[in-house]
């Protein structure tokens, strides 16, 4: 083989092991232990759906542990080609089920702890949902109207209140245009979403918006 040859070929195989590496799709799944670092006291989210863009900026002395894990989830791309599964028009937008049962399955185990609601649940404002002590985990929802002080004192099973961890500060008008026409059907089928996946919702509930993908940004 002459020299030559031999580069090419040395070539070839280097960029047949590339493109795998390049095409890999980020792990969703948590880490094995808790994030050791914290975030840092603000940044952006970039949250790209299927009608535009949206951006939120996360203030980690509201929530630091929900600020934590957004940072988490933004870094892993948990919330890439994930369903807009609740749109309640002028009320709220919700979504977080990634439409696979394991990685869901997952981040639902690492709850984290609870905090006190510092700020109002206001226009703009994204919390997490959560149903009772350590259930913050994966699923972020935002607020399309003043919903404070009722979501600031909701009591669930003893845990008071959804602490806000960002608020919007480019694309509201997005979240207002997602499709709303289902209303709060969909979250009713949360168990089916994350067990049949998205061709099951898409199959159920034809038309709902998603997060195609997220991106982490300075402030």
């Amino acid at each position: 083989m002459t020299h030559a040859r031999l580069l090419l070929l040395c070539a070839a195989v280097v960029a047949a092991l590339s493109i795998p590496s390049c095409m890999r799709v980020p792990d969703r799944m948590p880490p094995s232990a808790a994030r050791s670092a914290a975030a840092p006291d603000s940044f952006l989210v970039e949250f790209e759906t299927t009608k535009g863009v949206f951006v939120v900026k996360a203030h980690r002395v509201w929530s630091p542990e929900g600020v934590d894990r957004l940072y988490e989830l933004a870094e892993a791309g948990v919330h890439g080609n994930v369903p807009i599964f609740r749109m309640l028009p002028g009320k709220l937008v919700q979504f977080g089920l990634t439409g696979d049962s394991t990685i869901d399955a997952a981040w639902e185990a690492r709850g984290i702890a609870d905090e006190p609601v510092l700020v109002g649940n206001v226009r703009g404002r994204m919390s997490f949902a959560r149903a009772g002590a350590r259930t913050r985990s994966a699923q972020l929802f935002i607020n399309l109207r003043n919903n404070s002080p009722r979501y600031d004192t909701a009591n669930a099973q003893g845990v008071v209140g959804y602490p806000p961890i960002a608020e919007v500060v480019h694309g509201l008008d997005v979240l207002d245009s997602l499709e709303g026409k289902y209303g709060n059907a969909p979250s009713e089928f949360q168990d089916s979403i994350s067990a049949r996946g998205l061709p099951w919702l898409d199959a159920k509930f034809p038309g709902l918006d998603r997060i195609v993908r997220t991106r982490l940004r300075a402030k």
